[in-house]
């Protein structure tokens, strides 16, 4: 009897030390066999946008892949290659406020808040599955900001919040399969 209750206990038992070989699974949610990476340069066809602001975003890309998931970057032959351009950097303002006063003492309509966007078209070849590849992608995201603030005073911490969301979005349409 007691022969029985160990080989139940077994066949019962054993498919779950089996399974775990069998499920691919990531924290990150990055579902690729692939190893490596190629980023290539995103480039800056904007005006407003600082001048560094696409060797910023391919960092930034570079950065974002190799702390979200186990890929390395490398300079050429990657199994994955990703590039791009930064297509719109624009303010606007919203949030819109009536004039105020007559004459001479009179506000003009402005805007409360200003939004400032940003747009990246990207390119991305997945090597190994090619069905995973699309040319001319946009990623787009905004933030806002009060008008008693200038954009200078506030550019850095806009884009960081822009961006992080933006490789997220890419991380998300490239590796990731949530």
């Amino acid at each position: 009897m007691s022969h029985i209750r160990i080989l139940v206990f077994l066949v019962i038992v054993s498919p779950i030390f089996l399974l775990p070989g069998c499920i691919k699974y990531s924290l990150s949610g990055a579902s690729t066999n692939a190893k490596s990476i190629q980023v290539d340069p995103f480039f800056n066809n904007t005006e407003l946008a600082p001048a560094n602001f696409g060797q910023t975003v391919t960092n930034r890309v570079k950065d974002y892949f190799q702390q979200n998931s186990s890929l390395r970057v490398v300079p050429t032959n990657g199994e994955l290659q990703i590039d791009g351009t930064v297509t719109t950097y624009a303010t606007a303002p919203i949030s819109p406020q009536a004039s105020t006063g007559t004459g001479v003492n009179a506000t003009p309509n402005y805007g409360a808040q200003t939004r400032l966007t940003i747009t990246l078209r990207v390119n991305y070849v997945d090597n190994a599955e090619a069905k995973n590849s699309f040319k001319d992608r946009s990623f787009t995201f905004y933030a806002d900001f009060d008008n008693s603030q200038d954009l200078i005073s506030v550019q850095e911490t806009l884009e960081k919040k822009i961006l992080d969301q933006i490789m997220l979005d890419i991380f998300n349409a490239t590796i990731a399969t949530w």
